[in-house]
This record gives structure tokens, C-alpha cells and sequence, in this order.
């Protein structure tokens, strides 16, 4: 796998968000038309108090994926209710088409006390190709559980032979805060099995090997079907001191899969890194690979966890 640059596709600060938002386009995913690509991704605003809500919102793109042709005005699907699982925010969303449906996975947050966040996973259907979408109930369809206490999300889902796959991250701690920052997160890439995509059997163990050692933090798994074999690509990071130090933050891992449920993680073939300088020469992360016609794109962000937008990269051929 070698990833060939294209560079930097969406600029949020050149464009005008819906929702009055002002920053930030984190996590593009992909939903290919037959003759535009939508990719959806998530924006921030600041509220009455200062603190940030994220929305879904999506750009279109022509095929060749090196042109913005249209920005949505308005988000695609609107914030949850007061104490919903997704009152403040949705971060990521990962778009799929089930026959003749397109339904969205959304990783829905809201603000704690002890800890700034928790997530679950929702499910959203679209009545209007893609535009927006309806929640299918108010609460998630994979949230906390026995196994997995908290931080479930991140959600990719592939629907192969009758069966959904999904892939996601599930929180194995949070480690107290310090003097220099507040609690740390752990979480890592696990998968799930569904016969209709809102029943889940979750296997709750780790995936994806470590390389940085059990305080390694795992997100935005994504999957790709290449020769023969199955592509998965994420981001990784340090649990600490990861958002300036260029050092502890987020690079993209590669893993190799022939039956979507045992995965071995190999780096060094993932075929794409930091540049030298400019907008992705600090930090790699949330990547979506996809196939548009007969070539593969990857979707990925930058330097400060996507402020500056969006890239691509093209799979030589």
C-alpha cells in the first residue's frame, strides 16, 4: 500500500459553515454519488459559556476528488435533547448504504463532571438521499456496557454477506489527572457483529496490538477490501501530552485482516506519513479510505486535529 499526497482538500476557514460554526473539519467520511462524492465531517462552535459543540456537516466534491462543487447550509442532522447521550455534540459519523437506505453511525458525546466527556454509538436513516437525517430513537443503539464502562465510539460499519461488521473504540481507563493536565483517556479499536445493524455482539477485547505500549490510544478505524485482503487504517497517539508535542501525537497505523475478525498490525506498510512541513507535517489522524470507481482515496486530517480541514491521498495504482 503507498499512498500518493494530493494535498489539502477543504479549508474550513474559506468556507461558510452551517450553524454558525467557525472551526475545525475533523473526521471527512465519504459517500460516493454517480457523479459527486459527499463527504461529511464534524465543525465546532462555541456556545453562551465558551465551550465547544461539534455538528455534522458535509461538502461535495467531484469524483476526481480535487474540487469543492458545494457546501451544505445547513447541519445534517441536529444536536440531541437536553441529557441525551448526544446533547453536546457528534464526533464522528460514518455513513452507509444498505440497499436502498443510507444510514449514518454516530458517535454521540455530552459533557461529564469527573471526566470531560462520555460517547455512544447512534443510528440515524436519511429520507432525503444523504442530506440530513432522522435519529431512530434518542438514546444510542451501543453505549457503556459490563464489559465496556465507557467511551464506546468511533464507529466504521461494513456490511458484507448479510452480516454487519463494525469496527469502533471502546474506553479501557481514565487515568487521573495530574498538575499539567486533566484526566487521561485509553481507548482502544474492538469489533461487533449485527444480523440488522441496531442489535450488537461485541467480541470487547483488543484488536489492534499495541506498539506504544498499554497506554496507547486507538481511534477512527476504517476498512478497506484490496487484492484479495482487508485494509484497516486508524489513528494513534500517546494517552498524554499529545497535543503539542508533535512526538506524542497522533500517526496513522496500518493492519492486514483476510476474514474482517483477526487483524496483524504491521506500520511500517500503512504507506503514508507526516510531510516535511506545511498543514499535515506535525500529526496524521482520522482517516477514511474508500473506492471511488476503479481508485482508492484516503480522507485524512492534519496538524491540530483537522482546524485547518481536510486532505487526500490517492493509492497508487
Amino acid at each position: 500500500m503507498k499512498w500518493i499526497k494530493k494535498g489539502l482538500l477543504f479549508d474550513p476557514l474559506e468556507h461558510q459553515l452551517p450553524a454558525g460554526c467557525t472551526s475545525h473539519a475533523q473526521s471527512p467520511q465519504a459517500l460516493v454519488f454517480d457523479d459527486f462524492v459527499r463527504i461529511y465531517f464534524s465543525t465546532r462552535r462555541r456556545d453562551e459559556n465558551g465551550q465547544f459543540l461539534s455538528y455534522i456537516a458535509f461538502v461535495d466534491v467531484d469524483r476526481a476528488l480535487e474540487r469543492v462543487v458545494r457546501v451544505a447550509p445547513e447541519p445534517a442532522i441536529a444536536l440531541g435533547a437536553l441529557g441525551t447521550f448526544d446533547e453536546h455534540g457528534i464526533f464522528p459519523i460514518n455513513v452507509v448504504r444498505d440497499q436502498q437506505r443510507i444510514v449514518a453511525f454516530t458517535c454521540g458525546w455530552s459533557r461529564r463532571v469527573s471526566v470531560p466527556v462520555e460517547t455512544a454509538i447512534g443510528l440515524a436513516v436519511s429520507h432525503d438521499d444523504g442530506t440530513s437525517f432522522e435519529r431512530v430513537g434518542p438514546g444510542p443503539v451501543m453505549g457503556p456496557s459490563t464489559d465496556e464502562p465507557f467511551l464506546v465510539g468511533d464507529p466504521f460499519v461494513v456490511i458484507r454477506d448479510g452480516r454487519w461488521h463494525m469496527w469502533y473504540i471502546f474506553g479501557t481507563r481514565w487515568a487521573p489527572a495530574t498538575a499539567a493536565e486533566g484526566p487521561a483517556r485509553v481507548y482502544k479499536i474492538a469489533h461487533a457483529e449485527s444480523a440488522d445493524g441496531v442489535s450488537w455482539e461485541r467480541d470487547s477485547r483488543d484488536l489492534v496490538t499495541d506498539v506504544l505500549g498499554p497506554d496507547e490510544c486507538q481511534a477512527l478505524p476504517t476498512v478497506i477490501e484490496h487484492q484479495g485482503a482487508w485494509h484497516m487504517y486508524f489513528c494513534f497517539r500517546h494517552a498524554s501530552d499529545f497535543r503539542t508535542n508533535r512526538d506524542r501525537g497522533y500517526r496513522l497505523g496500518y493492519a492486514r485482516s483476510t476474514d474482517l475478525r483477526q487483524w496483524v498490525r504491521d506500520d511500517g506498510a500503512a504507506g503514508i506519513d507526516v510531510s516535511e512541513s506545511g498543514w499535515d507535517s506535525d500529526m496524521l489522524c482520522y482517516p477514511h479510505v474508500f473506492w471511488c470507481g476503479d481508485r482508492a482515496f484516503m480522507l485524512y486530517n492534519g496538524n491540530e486535529f483537522g482546524r485547518r480541514g481536510f486532505g487526500v491521498a490517492v493509492l497508487e495504482q
